[in-house]
């Protein structure tokens, strides 16, 4: 690690996990690169893309929000959601104004560096790839599910998700960061739908692969319906390594904490439990297995503990004790 300058420290997913890693390691003197996904399809963003032909934006306004130094009512501002029954319905303000953006500088990396400074982020916020790309999943039937938004609720076990267009080129500035970072965080979010559309895009895996960083996975704290209903920790590892066609994580943060019986009764209506977390198996993949108490709650459901995860990273880049097994 350079000592003349911050570490390195790049994060990739998307999703409502990217955003709550990133509000607690932002207060630590680290220089963060989020590489966040441009698969999503849903909703605003996906009004958005299919009406401007622009590369979605929801993720990114939410990774734009979460390391934002302004006055809060701003960030307020720039997430609102209008509620009306007229063509705004559903839109936040942050994905009109990237749009906008969007399209005054005729690019949308250029727009997404263009709100970094208005908002005053700390860090930096790269997409995927400078285009719109689909996500699709083939199921273990041999049927095929396409777009990010479909394929949780196909009712179908997922054998593999892949990119459309094959493709798809990453932004070098995203090649850059990964080949100079001290540590590589891959996720939390959801693992076929936030974390592997990123992994897909052929030079940022190649890229990941290679890095002599640290690759260090944060594990889902709940399992998924549609995506990965009844999985095991070392299931979602299988799962990664299966797309990137060879083991490339070497740390994995497991949460050990219990969830409450009120929590998880709330859960089983989304069919989701807690991930186990099958240690033997982990440690028997090559893996070190860091494990803490990593839960907060909002508004009754699951985060990962934004504050404590952001401990354990930065204890990771000052080599502390961990709780390595």
């Amino acid at each position: 690690m350079n000592l003349q300058k911050q570490p390195s420290v790049v994060i990739i997913g998307g999703g409502t996990g990217l955003p709550v890693l990133l509000r607690g390691l932002k207060k630590f003197p680290v220089d963060i690169t989020a590489i966040v996904t441009v698969a999503d399809d849903g909703g605003s963003s996906g009004r958005l893309r299919d009406d401007l032909q622009i590369p979605p934006p929801g993720d990114i306004r939410n990774v734009l929000a979460a390391l934002s130094e302004v006055e809060p009512l701003v960030e307020q501002m720039f997430q609102h959601r209008f509620e009306t029954s007229n063509e705004l319905a559903g839109h936040s303000l942050g994905n009109l104004i990237i749009a906008a953006l969007t399209s005054i500088t005729g690019d949308f990396v250029h727009a997404i560096q263009e709100m970094s400074r208005v908002l005053n982020v700390s860090g930096k916020v790269l997409p995927a790839a400078n285009q719109s790309v689909v996500l699709n999943a083939e199921m273990e039937d041999g049927t095929i599910v396409s777009g990010e938004s479909k394929i949780p609720f196909s009712g179908k076990k997922i054998k593999e998700v892949f990119l459309t267009p094959k493709s798809v080129e990453p932004v070098q500035e995203t090649i850059n960061a990964i080949r100079n970072a001290d540590l590589i965080i891959i996720g939390p979010g959801s693992l076929y739908t936030s974390i592997l559309p990123n992994l897909l895009v052929p030079q940022i895996g190649n890229e990941v692969r290679k890095a002599k960083a640290q690759k260090v996975y944060i594990c889902n704290i709940m399992t998924q319906a549609g995506e990965t209903l009844d999985f095991t920790a070392s299931d979602h590892v299988t799962a990664l390594n299966q797309h990137m066609k060879r083991p490339f994580i070497d740390t994995i943060l497991v949460n050990n904490e219990q969830v409450p019986e009120e929590i998880q009764i709330r859960y089983q209506e989304e069919k989701a439990k807690p991930v186990i977390f099958d240690i033997e198996k982990l440690t028997a993949m090559g893996l070190n297995v860091l494990f803490d108490e990593i839960i907060s709650y909002e508004n009754g459901y699951i985060r990962h503990d934004t504050e404590r995860v952001a401990e354990i990273i930065y204890s990771l880049l000052e080599k502390k004790d961990q709780n390595i097994i």
